[in-house]
């Protein structure tokens, strides 16, 4: 049921500002309509109809409010987000229709981050009116789960460490009767051996530890959802340097999605037995730090080369992709901020997709589509496979021709997905350099919202 604080509500009637949206096509004809001085009062905004313009009219004692939009028949997720941000606080409806898809970009268009800084200059929330109520609160733990991986990856890894990942996932736990499993220490060593070998650097406080939530009915199909928990990526011993350590607390950035996701998963009662699994470490640099060409141990059994030890997050992700696949599971997601080479060829808008099976991935790219949150499928190509040969191991980390980075750290992880199992892993940026409506700088989610879509479609939940 929606609140008095939600930022979509039931239309009851209750007064309201109309908001208008018009594009450049017909913005001429619609003008056509006003008083002179409404004219006059558009004209003065240089108000013309582009996408992304607001502009508020003054109607006798009142006022009401123009946007700019591509097509006022198709709404999508963002083409209300600056209107969004730009009116005052207070009640809104749209003059024309129902705001539809658009509901989820009003109220992403909302989030702060205020964790470290003052918010008095908080005006207070724009509230948007829909006539399809059955579809508010979908859109409200939509956006919530947008808000969470913004809020996780924002954080510095200070206060975002393994333990914080942990406590999250536990209050997860609590909120929706699942049991959550904490292995760490000595045992984290002999179960996870790739995930401590990882964190062992990091002192006590940021100590490693794998986290296990499962929740459902154990007659359901499993779903596993594994997210990359990298707390912060010094590069270990292959140090980065100081530009490209300075984001690196977004480097948990797929725990953040994975986490998320799962809450949606239980929020909205999906017939499944979820799994999410999440490797939490620091990539530290101590004495006892892992090195370039030592030999680790992995849960699967194989054995790695280190390579580069800023190639960390594919190695814990390794032991939890194994640790997933015992479960034998229907299906398997998993989330990191895992290479360069990703965002060097889609850049940060597009999260790369990779997938063992065509259905799969078709059904993550339309459901991408038709969301707003689109994916990028890159390939798995098994002729790159011996790019990760090593002399003394089963296998390298990394490889050194220097192409096809993403795709290459995807052909690692398989290694580790069980025999036959359908598999889907997202390479995502997690941030947003440059802000744009509804969607400000700093983390963000990518590819979150069309993994959702696509298994409320896939498990059949209406």
């Amino acid at each position: 049921m929606s609140t008095k604080n939600d930022l979509i509500q039931p239309d009851k009637g209750q007064t309201a500002t109309d908001i208008h949206l018009v594009n450049k096509d017909g913005v001429d004809d619609w003008a056509k309509k006003l008083s002179a001085g409404q004219r006059s009062a558009l004209k003065a905004q240089k108000f013309d109809g582009s996408a992304g313009q607001t502009a508020i009219i003054p109607d006798g004692d009142d006022w009401f409010a123009a946007g700019g939009v591509k097509d006022p028949t198709a709404l999508t997720s963002w083409c209300m987000a600056r209107l969004g941000e730009a009116l005052p606080a207070g009640i809104y409806r749209l003059a024309d229709g129902d705001p539809g898809a658009a509901t989820h970009g009003w109220q992403c268009a909302q989030y702060k981050f205020r964790r470290y800084k003052d918010a008095t200059d908080d005006e207070g929330p724009r509230i948007l009116l829909t006539k399809e109520a059955k579809a508010i609160d979908l859109a409200l733990a939509e956006a919530r789960a947008v808000s969470l991986v913004r809020d996780l990856v924002n954080t510095p890894a200070e206060d975002m460490g393994p333990a914080a990942l942990e406590a999250e996932v536990e209050s997860l736990a609590k909120r929706f009767k699942a049991k959550l499993e904490v292995t760490r220490g000595d045992t984290l060593e002999q179960e996870f051996p790739m995930v401590h070998a990882v964190g062992r650097a990091a002192e006590r406080k940021h100590a490693p530890r794998h986290l296990h939530l499962t929740w459902g009915k154990e007659k359901d199909p499993v779903l596993a959802i594994v997210g990359k928990g990298v707390c912060f990526d010094s590069g270990g011993l292959d140090i980065k340097g100081a530009s490209g350590m300075l984001l690196m607390k977004k480097d948990m950035g797929g725990a953040a999605h994975a986490i998320a996701l799962a809450g949606l998963v239980m929020e909205t009662h999906l017939p499944v037995r979820l799994h999410l699994l999440v490797p939490a470490v620091e990539n530290a640099i101590a004495g006892n730090a892992f090195r370039p060409g030592d030999v680790l141990k992995s849960r699967k059994g194989l054995t790695v080369e280190i390579g580069n030890t800023d190639a960390e997050g594919r190695l814990i992700l390794g032991d939890a992709l194994t640790r997933a696949s015992e479960e034998k599971p229907e299906l398997i997601i998993d989330f990191a901020t895992l290479t360069g080479a990703a965002r060097v060829a889609l850049g940060p808008d597009f999260p790369a997709l990779m997938a063992r099976k065509d259905e799969t991935a078709d059904a993550l790219l339309a459901a991408g589509k038709t969301v707003d949150d689109e994916c990028w499928r890159l390939p798995l190509p098994e002729s790159y496979a011996e790019w990760l040969k090593s002399d003394i191991a089963d296998t390298n980390n990394t490889h050194n021709t220097g192409f096809a980075g993403a795709s290459v750290a995807g052909l690692f992880l398989d290694k580790f997905v069980g025999d036959g199992v359908d598999w889907a892993h997202f390479d995502t940026f997690a941030w947003r350099p440059t802000a744009k409506p509804g969607r400000p700088k700093g983390g963000e989610a990518l590819g979150l919202r069309a993994s959702f879509h696509m298994l409320r479609e896939r498990f059949g939940k209406d």
